[in-house]
């Protein structure tokens, strides 16, 4: 599938920053699964830094905001190709070992209900095991914005019986860790049919299965990521692969505006157009 992205994000405050570093993970690479055709991330109101490959793989940019700035603004755009791997990935091949991906977090910890959600998952195989967890966590806990936070933990989310999908995410990547699976945290993008505008990015959970390597598994659609989804950054939770994450120093309220737009565009192209990225500031 031939995909369009767009990811617009904005900061404004009711009076000047004194200084502002923001990390941006907004860059996808070609990957199995997917081709990246071109892409490209504006900066307005700031200056890109440096830019890198975290030890997660991430590609990963660094943007710094002057003095007595009130507003600036960042977006990031391209097309991908995309296959449809039933949610297979493949085996694991970073610098990062895989048995790091069994470490808790502070948003990934498991507590009681977590333990007692991996043992109701049921099957002859940890493949079934993790279609099971995946078809309970999204039975167990309603999509509904609003309800909770970045900050919010797996365990709390699940309490809540209320989330979206980083909170779907969480606890499914927590509780596989609690049946000694590696699991990752993956945020990226997903094309909705008939609803090409939408007010954030995406985010599933990869459980790595002997035999297959990392398989997707998406708890807030309860489906396997397929040649909708386009995949950006990943690590042990939420804080890994965050889109933007960074800080602020000055007393001025902030407001936050986030627009995605993700729309097919005709057939697939060739892959002979290449890999193009680029990083602008303006």
């Amino acid at each position: 599938m031939h995909l369009k992205i767009s990811h617009t994000t904005e900061y404004h405050y009711d009076g000047p920053v004194s200084y502002a570093l923001q990390r941006l993970r907004l860059t996808p690479t070609s990957q199995p699964g997917q081709t990246v055709l071109n892409w490209r991330t504006l900066v307005e109101g700031a200056v890109v830094e440096v830019a890198y490959d975290d030890h997660f793989g991430n590609r990963t940019h660094l943007v710094s905001v002057d003095a007595d700035r009130t507003s600036f603004r960042m977006e990031a755009s391209g097309e991908v190709d995309t296959d449809d791997n039933a949610g297979v990935f493949g085996a694991h091949q970073s610098c990062v070992p895989l048995w790091l991906y069994l470490r808790e977090t502070p948003l990934s910890k498991p507590g009681k209900r977590i333990r007692e959600l991996a043992k109701s998952a049921t099957g002859e195989t940890d493949l079934d095991r993790m279609h099971a967890l995946m078809a309970v966590i999204h039975e167990s806990v309603e999509y509904r914005p609003g309800e909770t936070h970045v900050e919010t933990s797996a365990e709390e989310a699940l309490e809540r019986g209320k989330g979206v999908c980083q909170d779907h995410t969480h606890i499914l990547i927590s509780a596989a860790r609690t049946l000694g699976l590696p699991a990752r945290y993956v945020s990226g993008y997903l094309m909705v049919d008939d609803h090409p505008e939408q007010t954030a990015s995406h985010a599933w959970a990869d459980v790595h299965l002997a035999g297959l390597g990392w398989v997707g598994f998406d708890a807030a659609n309860k489906i396997c990521p397929d040649d909708r989804y386009v995949r950006v950054a990943s690590g042990l939770c939420y804080r890994d692969a965050a889109p933007v994450s960074g800080l602020v120093h000055g007393a001025a309220n902030e407001t936050l505006k986030v627009a995605v737009t993700v729309e097919r565009q005709g057939q697939t192209q060739s892959q002979e157009r290449g890999h193009q990225s680029q990083t602008q500031s303006q």
